[in-house]
């Protein structure tokens, strides 16, 4: 009897000090990790996503009018609200960072309040490191002209590869 009850409390104590890893983990190169307050993970570090786990969401195009390209471009990914909804994110803000360690902070009620975007393709094809991606978060500044200010395009963050969630 002994030795289950120990048996039995080891379990216990596994299950709790091993989390069970709720997301699939990656089949591709990882595009994108969330940390932080999330409750949904797939590594110890947090939320490892690729390419096809964005794709998988939902698909919302935008076009639009941005400072970088000196014509309209088509943005096509899932809303940042879904990429947080997919792995539990809870908190106020994120700290966005990009692959040349540029960071900005996004509250997270933006996300709520705008349709804004992962894009992961630019005019129907995916974005190279080069052309600004592979992951590009763009506000709606067309249709929402308020929109367009100083603050909001620089949360407009490119190359992004790593979310934290505070």
């Amino acid at each position: 009897m002994f030795r289950l009850l120990c048996s039995l409390g080891l379990l216990v104590c596994l299950a709790v000090a091993t989390p069970a890893l709720a997301l699939d983990p990656p089949a591709g190169k990882v595009v994108l990790t969330i940390r932080g307050n999330v409750a949904q993970t797939n590594a110890a570090d947090g939320a490892r996503l690729d390419m096809a786990m964005l794709e998988s969401l939902p698909q919302q195009e935008l076009t639009v009018h941005t400072p970088w390209y000196p014509q309209p471009v088509t943005l096509t990914g899932p809303l940042l609200r879904d990429v947080l909804s997919l792995v539990g994110a809870t908190g106020q803000e994120l700290k966005a960072s990009a692959i040349d360690d540029y960071t900005v902070e996004i509250p997270i009620s933006d996300t709520q309040d705008y349709d804004v975007i992962v894009a992961t393709k630019m005019n129907g094809k995916p974005m190279a490191v080069r052309d600004n991606g592979p992951l590009f978060v763009m506000y709606p500044l067309d249709s929402n002209p308020a929109l367009r200010t100083k603050l909001i395009l620089d949360r407009c963050i490119w190359q992004l590869n790593a979310i934290v969630v505070e």
